[in-house]
């Protein structure tokens, strides 16, 4: 478990290094957002057969990062971040 929570911590990091811009998210909202990326690319290999959902592989990564990356910016979407290009006049 600790090591999931790790991983998804690590996913999120990368995740945001990916995405251009500045995001406003906490390292809570990044383990989180990582956590769930990763179980979305887990799931997603396993549904074409590259694996387990609990097993580390490079095509489930691949899919967790992609994953994270759109979550990062949903929520950035959401909750109408810094880098939003909204300005209020």
């Amino acid at each position: 478990m600790i090591g999931f929570l790790f991983f998804g911590l690590v996913i999120g990091a990368i995740a945001r290094l990916i995405k251009p811009g500045r995001q406003n998210l906490s390292i809570l909202a990044t383990l989180g957002l990582g956590v769930v990326g990763s179980v979305i690319g887990g799931l997603l290999a396993s549904l074409i057969g590259t694996g387990k959902i609990t097993e580390l592989d490079f095509l489930g990564t691949v899919f967790a990062i992609v994953a994270s990356v759109l979550l990062i910016g949903t929520a950035e979407a959401i909750t109408g971040g810094k880098g939003s290009t909204r300005e209020l006049r």
